[in-house]
């Protein structure tokens, strides 16, 4: 899944390579990805893009003062192309669930396709008057990286801390990959409970936030959309190195599956030495 850092990016490179241009069509080849009808799809045709932002995973392009948010969910994704097929798009025919076509001054060549892997659609797109309409926005927490930011009023909560950082609710932006990073570089337990930290770990939590995240950033900042996934993989010190050393202390990093997921730590640098139980059949962090 996609998250803040490489949104970050794919928005960068969007605002970039998008604002002053026109939309040509949107074209829909899923009836069940745009969860909006009311202002329809087609009346962002002839509008000049303004801009584009992020809201925690979300990406919001600006048309004129109307606004189309994407949600990338698990598998989705979004691919630019300088040289977008004549063809317009047919329901169910590929992994390809929207296009949107922009005119940069020398007709509808460009613009991006939204993408869906597998079967479990998540991916949702969203036309709406303002970006607070959209429910999973207007239930953001505070974003991580926002001018005063501060972690610790948010830890009162008696839940797990691995949760606690995946919660939008709560903290917006940071999934399970990078959450899983965050706690190793704090060196604690993702089954540590929040409100239970003692002030060296909650300012360890603090600090493993802000630099995992801002490195993230800058590592993402500037790369081709298409590479931004793989680029990620490679950055990863535990998440998703199960069986792999720890680059810090040379233990087997570990896993924990649950609810169609997993989570990967460091038993060396972050349960002292304890491998953590499975849960797979638990409803942990569901």
């Amino acid at each position: 899944m996609p998250e803040l850092p490489e949104v970050n990016a794919l928005v960068e490179f969007l605002d970039d390579q998008m604002t002053g241009a026109v939309v040509a069509a949107v074209e829909l080849a899923s009836f069940a990805v745009l969860k909006t009808f009311d202002p329809p799809a087609s009346a962002l045709e002839g509008l000049e893009v303004s801009g584009v932002t992020r809201h925690g995973k979300f990406i919001d392009i600006d048309v004129s003062g109307l606004h189309v948010v994407v949600h990338l969910a698990k598998a989705g994704w979004l691919r630019w192309s300088d040289s977008l097929p004549d063809t317009r798009l047919k329901l169910g025919a590929s992994n390809i669930a929207a296009r949107v076509r922009l005119d940069r001054g020398d007709g509808p060549t460009v613009g991006f396709d939204v993408t869906e892997a597998g079967t479990r659609k998540g991916l949702a797109m969203y036309v709406v008057a303002t970006p607070t309409d959209v429910p999973g926005i207007a239930a953001l927490g505070p974003d991580p990286l926002a001018d005063g930011f501060e972690l610790r009023p948010l830890l009162g909560r008696r839940m797990q801390v691995k949760r606690l950082l995946r919660d939008q609710k709560i903290i917006a932006g940071v999934g399970n990959a990078y959450s899983d990073e965050i706690l190793h570089a704090a060196k604690l337990s993702p089954f540590a409970i929040a409100e239970a930290l003692d002030d060296d770990e909650v300012a360890r939590l603090e600090e493993a936030v802000q630099h995992i995240l801002r490195e993230a950033v800058d590592e993402a900042r500037g790369k081709p959309a298409d590479e931004l996934k793989d680029d990620k993989r490679t950055r990863m010190r535990v998440h998703g190195r199960a069986g792999e050393v720890c680059p810090v202390c040379g233990d087997t990093v570990l896993e924990v599956t649950y609810a169609q997921s997993a989570l990967q730590y460091c038993p060396t640098c972050q349960t002292g030495g304890k491998p953590l139980k499975d849960r797979t059949t638990s409803k942990f962090l569901k």
